[in-house]
């Protein structure tokens, strides 16, 4: 999802049990500085985004320390409680880059892009539009580069493919 959709998270949008999001608006501010809930640039970017069994148990321990109270609570909050801003995220975000000794210029959104490529190693273009919110495959296929893996997989599938076939001529 993108960093604006993130931010408009509430926790009714996190589904513990299912394991999923559900991204439904993002967050913009005003030229006087207030924040606000807008919907996404096209419809399909109100989607339902499944993550993992492997970071559930991170997701509840943030929700537990860190989200706003009570349903409407955000997910992610400001250094004073409020809703986060771009502008409070950035310094906080060099802080963790360092931390975790990642040198360079590594943005929020590369994170967005790293995902969604290894998620394309196993996705239909459909399927990646879909998880991201895209409405035409244009902006998806971006993220839909051939790796040597994927290209083993296409011919090991194409292979499975040959065989079947040959196996039942020859029955």
């Amino acid at each position: 999802m993108s960093f604006p959709e993130s931010l408009s998270l509430r926790r009714r949008d996190i589904d513990t049990a299912g394991r999923v999001v559900l991204v439904q608006r993002a967050q913009a501010e005003m030229q006087n500085g207030r924040l606000f809930d807008k919907a996404p640039k096209s419809a399909a970017g109100v989607r339902p985004v499944a993550f993992p069994d492997e970071i559930l148990p991170d997701v509840i321990e943030h929700l537990e320390r860190y989200a706003g109270a009570g349903r409407d609570g955000h997910i992610f909050l400001g250094p004073q409680g409020g809703q986060l801003r771009r502008s409070n995220f950035r310094d906080d975000w060099i802080k963790a880059r360092k931390a975790a000794g990642i040198a360079g210029d590594v943005h929020f959104h590369d994170l967005r892009h790293t995902g969604n490529s290894l998620v394309a190693a196993t996705a239909s273009t459909r399927e990646l539009m879909t998880r991201m919110g895209h409405s035409t495959a244009r902006a998806a296929l971006i993220y839909q580069h051939m790796t040597a893996d994927r290209d083993r997989a296409i011919a090991d599938r194409l292979g499975s493919m040959i065989r079947k076939q040959q196996g039942e001529a020859g029955t």
